[in-house]
């Protein structure tokens, strides 16, 4: 119970957070755009069976590969487009959550 309630505020709320520190005027388009990174999600699809408790997505899911991580890693860090660049900490962010929901399921 405690593993999703953190999995999900990591997801939506704490993302409201990152939206603000990233710009205070704007932060609710930048939240907006923060949960589109979720649309990241779809690549659950793929899998069989599509949902599997305690399943670590982290290196499973063609979008949660550590080329994709790395791909959203040097987004974030080089990228100078504003969007374009918020997606990538989205995205790197998302993953940095599901690898705790990862590290919870094996030594939680």
């Amino acid at each position: 119970m405690l593993q999703n309630l953190v999995h999900y505020f990591l997801h939506f709320i704490a993302i409201a957070g990152i939206a603000y520190l990233y710009d205070k005027n704007n932060w609710k388009k930048y939240w907006l755009i923060l949960l589109a990174t979720m649309l990241v999600d779809t690549d659950h699809l793929l899998a069989e069976p599509i949902f599997q408790i305690h399943r670590c997505s982290i290196n499973f899911h063609p979008l949660h590969s550590y080329l994709a991580i790395g791909i959203y890693v040097l987004g974030a860090l080089f990228i100078q487009h504003k969007i374009l660049k918020l997606i990538c900490i989205g995205l790197c962010f998302h993953m940095f959550a599901d690898g705790i929901d990862c590290l919870w399921n094996n030594f939680g």
